[in-house]
């Protein structure tokens, strides 16, 4: 997985940033109240290496698992 490959899947360099933090910010409160049983967010949906939310977040864009709807269309 590489940077261009969320770039290009998003549209923009900056949508591309703003749909990734969001996604790990999700993610990260996922990890977060797993011990307390709410169940609210959506887990991480690939299977990765990494514990990191942002580079989770990165491969669910670059492989599709996380859709984007611009406002400007």
């Amino acid at each position: 997985m590489k940077t261009e490959d969320v770039v290009d899947r998003i549209g923009n360099r900056f949508a591309a940033v703003v749909v990734a933090a969001r996604r790990a910010r999700q993610i990260n409160s996922y990890f977060h109240q797993l011990g307390a049983g709410y169940g609210e967010f959506v887990p991480p949906q690939v299977h990765s290496l990494s514990r990191k939310p942002l580079t989770i977040a990165m491969e669910e864009i670059a492989e599709a698992k996380v859709t984007f709807e611009n406002p400007e269309d």
